[in-house]
């Protein structure tokens, strides 16, 4: 089975990861712009980052054979630091436009404060004014109210609800989200937010139509392999494989596709793996024996 995982943190992970997800059947993932887990304190280092996404970790994924895709976007927490928010909006302009770059995101309400209202409503106005996708960050706490005021904001700047996907989403939030015409993604946590096995009884309960199945995988308390092990557990209890295959790759591949840059070829049929091949000089190999699919001279990446 293929699986597609629409929202994880790969730079967060270890290599490992990659190959186990990619033995499980994961073909693709997509890198939403995140924190730290600590405020940045300059421009430079969101710099520093916004090209590692559309860099270093896309040539990471491809070395095991995964495809890779990011947004980008100021993520609510940090919006709150006022003026170094006004510097980053000044540069998310010219990453977004760059190749595998899908959607502007994860952006939406941590606190729910002004200034994170603000820089929210000055994202959905670039990405309307660049024509791209939107991914929604609801906040995790008074998330209801969150999300219906995501939705609510999002269609007063003009977005198209069938270009925007709310993430995640609870059995709380689902119907209103559904209802409204948006793509509901739900991140699965071992501990919190959205189980396996509660997210087996929302497909159960509400079908597989503009749902979609993510683990959000981070730094913290989180699993890279949730997706497939949703998957596979839909089967045990007796999900439809349309409803299975729908919530767990196309939903994600028919929403993100809509950018023109996520597209199925690209892991249908890939280029050869050669972990020879070094990016800026560097490579993925730490003494292990290179993977080569295919005897061709090694060579070197440029950026992105």
């Amino acid at each position: 089975m293929k699986v597609i995982d629409p929202h994880i943190h790969m730079s967060a992970r270890t290599t490992d990861d990659y190959e186990a997800m990619a033995a499980a059947g994961v073909v693709a993932v997509i890198e939403p712009a995140f924190w730290l887990g600590q405020p940045r304190t300059n421009v430079g280092s969101f710099i520093d980052y916004y090209s590692s996404l559309i860099g270093w970790e896309r040539f990471r994924a491809a070395q095991f054979g995964i495809a890779h895709y990011c947004t980008i976007g100021l993520n609510s927490k940090e919006a709150n630091n006022e003026a170094l928010a006004e510097e980053v909006m000044d540069i998310l302009p010219r990453f977004l436009t760059k190749e595998g770059v899908v959607a502007v995101g994860e952006i939406g309400y941590d606190e729910q404060s002004p200034l994170e209202d603000k820089y929210f409503r000055a994202q959905l106005d670039l990405a309307r004014e660049l024509e791209m996708l939107v991914m929604i960050h609801t906040p995790h706490r008074d998330k209801k109210k969150g999300t219906a005021r995501s939705m609510d904001v999002a269609l007063e700047h003009g977005l198209e609800p069938g270009r925007v996907v709310i993430d995640h989403n609870n059995e709380e939030t689902v119907r209103e989200v559904l209802d409204r015409g948006f793509w509901a993604a739900f991140t699965i946590y071992p501990k919190t937010k959205m189980g396996n096995e509660r997210m087996v009884e929302v497909v159960r309960q509400y079908g597989s139509e503009r749902i979609i199945v993510d683990s959000s995988a981070d730094w913290g308390v989180s699993d890279p392999m949730a997706v497939p092990k949703v998957a596979n557990l839909m089967a045990q209890r007796g999900i439809a494989e349309h409803d299975i295959h729908m919530s767990c790759y196309q939903n994600a591949l028919d929403a993100y596709g809509q950018s023109g840059q996520f597209n199925e070829s690209d892991w249908l049929t890939p280029a050869a793996i050669d972990q020879r091949t070094l990016f800026e000089g560097n490579s993925v190999l730490r003494g292990q024996a290179p993977r080569v699919d295919e005897d061709e001279p090694a060579k070197d990446v440029a950026v992105g």
